[in-house]
């Protein structure tokens, strides 16, 4: 039986490295062909990979936090498939016949001590338990175990967030023009602000789809209003996109968006649901600040970012009166859009959120 080299396969999307989060086969272990080989983190994801061939793990490569490059080595395997199949024309080979004959079965790893919720939330944060030191009783691993080393190792997430800055830096030349939307007609402690965020976004687009729009040279334009939700996750900041929002119901971009959340928090958003958006929407607010200087990252043009809502003093009928304030920050790339178009779209995000109804 030959040993091959199994290497880092082409993962799609243009990605040229990822980071590996948890092996699940030990050296030693018996694999067969598409089974889940290890898990690997690429832009904003985490991927299992297959084995591409039956037979027994030889050695890895690597270990859980290190960066390969697409063709990098990640483990030999000692490939069976060939000899299983020639096993029909020898005669007479029936196998072992006594436990002396059998072949000896590698030690399997430890399996590490963790609660199920500890072992959800490695898995959410993409850490491998092998590879962490339990500090709980008799070895344990707990949830702070957990995250902390999610904090210390290299994160994928993150690489991909900073080269997106840099990009940033680089590409686009910001401007920002804030404003507030007076939300006293529908704002409580109930108030589903972030689908009327995004309504808002819908109205401004549809006033100047300049600012819906990608800025690139020799990029085809998507089309119709696809946005990227700015997600606080755990991992880092994750983008994923809500794509066709003009076409959904209330009802429906609620659920949407639900669904995207859940799914960016457990790593499990598919390619498309990554990629494509054509402009931003960041509600910081709930995690505290009234307005902000946002980051465009292209191709887009623009982002609007929603902060903290206030209660301050207003006018009702000619008599002082309590008035529930939403601070709004639109960040644009003067390169693509005027000053005029940037304060139009933000006008009509405001007028929108100032609606008893959406």
């Amino acid at each position: 039986m030959a040993v091959k080299t199994f290497l880092l396969p082409d993962l799609g999307e243009g990605l040229q490295e990822a980071e590996i989060v948890e092996w699940f086969a030990a050296e030693g272990a018996r694999v067969v062909a598409d089974q889940p080989l290890l898990s690997v983190e690429t832009d904003k994801a985490v991927v299992e990979v297959p084995s591409p061939w039956t037979g027994t793990v030889v050695s890895r490569r690597a270990s859980a936090g290190d960066v390969l490059s697409i063709g990098d080595p990640l483990a030999d395997i000692e490939d069976s498939s060939l000899a299983e199949a020639d096993k029909g024309a020898i005669v007479g080979d029936f196998g072992p016949r006594s436990p002396e004959q059998a072949p000896a079965v590698p030690d399997q790893e430890p399996a590490a001590r963790a609660t199920p919720a500890v072992r959800a939330r490695a898995r959410d944060l993409g850490v491998d338990l092998a590879t962490i030191s339990g500090t709980g009783p008799g070895g344990a691993i707990t949830r702070e175990d957990v995250e902390a080393a999610s904090l210390k190792r290299g994160d994928g997430t993150r690489r991909s967030m900073a080269r997106a800055m840099a990009r940033a830096r680089d590409k686009v030349v910001p401007a920002t023009v804030t404003d507030v939307a007076d939300v006293t007609a529908w704002y409580d402690d109930d108030a589903d602000v972030l689908t009327r965020l995004i309504a808002a976004l819908i109205a401004g687009a549809a006033t100047e789809p300049v600012l819906n729009q990608w800025f690139e040279a020799d990029t085809p334009q998507p089309g119709g209003v696809a946005i990227a939700m700015a997600v606080d996750a755990p991992h880092g900041l994750i983008t994923p996109v809500l794509h066709d929002a003009a076409k959904l119901t209330s009802e429906e971009l609620r659920l949407r968006v639900d669904v995207l959340i859940e799914k960016t928090r457990a790593r499990r958003l598919a390619p498309e649901e990554r990629h494509g958006g054509t402009i931003t929407l960041s509600n910081f607010g709930p995690i505290g600040g009234r307005h902000a200087s946002l980051v465009v990252t292209p191709p887009q043009v623009a982002i609007l970012g929603a902060g903290r809502a206030y209660d301050t003093v207003g006018w009702r009928d000619g008599q002082a009166a309590r008035v529930v304030e939403l601070p709004l920050s639109l960040t644009f790339d003067h390169r693509a859009v005027t000053g005029g178009e940037a304060a139009r779209f933000l006008a009509a995000a405001k007028a929108h959120l100032e609606q008893e109804t959406p």
